[in-house]
C-alpha cells in the first residue's frame, strides 16, 4: 500500500484545490447579474436571429474523420523510431491500423464528404462581357473619390 501513498496524496491534494478554489471564488466573487452578462457572447455581436439552418452531420463526420488521420499520425512517429526492431511485426500492425483509416477516407470522398455546398451551374456568358471596350477603368467605380481633385493624368483622359 505504500507505493500508493503518493498518488493517494496526489488526488487528495486535487480535491482539495478544487473545493478551496470553488468555496473562495463563491466567497470573493461579485454577484450583479445583468442580462448583458448572461447573454451568449461571440465576438462582441449580439445575435439578431436564429442561424439559418443547422449544420449537416456530413461535416462532424469529416471532422472525426481528421481527428482519427491526427490520432494515426500520433501512432505513426513511435513506429518510425523503432521500425527496424519491430521487423515484419511491426510493419504488418501498423497497415492493420492505417488501411481502415485510408478505406473509410476514400469512402468519404467517394460519397461526396468534401464537396461542400450545393453545386453552381455556370453562368451564361452576358451579350457584351467580352467586348474590348471593357477595361478596369470602365468597369471598375472608384469609391470615395466624389469632390476630390482629379489627378493629372486622370485629367486628360
Amino acid at each position: 500500500m505504500g507505493q500508493y501513498l503518493p498518488v493517494v496524496a496526489l488526488f487528495v491534494l486535487a480535491i482539495l484545490f478544487a473545493v478551496i478554489s470553488r468555496v473562495v471564488s463563491g466567497l470573493v466573487a461579485p454577484r450583479n447579474p445583468t442580462p448583458a452578462k448572461s447573454a451568449p457572447y461571440e465576438c462582441g455581436i449580439v445575435p439578431s436571429r436564429e442561424p439559418p439552418q443547422r449544420f449537416p452531420v456530413r461535416f462532424y463526420l469529416v471532422a472525426m474523420l481528421f481527428i482519427v488521420f491526427d490520432i494515426e499520425i500520433v501512432f505513426l512517429y513511435p513506429y518510425a523510431v523503432v521500425h527496424r526492431e519491430l521487423a515484419v511485426f511491426g510493419l504488418v500492425a501498423i497497415l492493420l491500423f492505417a488501411v481502415p483509416v485510408f478505406v473509410s477516407f476514400v469512402f468519404e470522398i467517394a460519397n461526396g464528404g468534401l464537396s461542400w455546398g450545393p453545386s453552381r451551374p455556370a453562368r451564361p456568358a452576358v451579350e457584351g462581357m467580352l467586348s474590348a471596350a471593357r477595361t478596369p477603368g470602365s468597369t471598375i467605380r472608384r469609391v470615395g473619390l466624389e469632390g476630390r481633385p482629379l489627378a493629372p493624368d486622370e485629367e486628360a483622359a
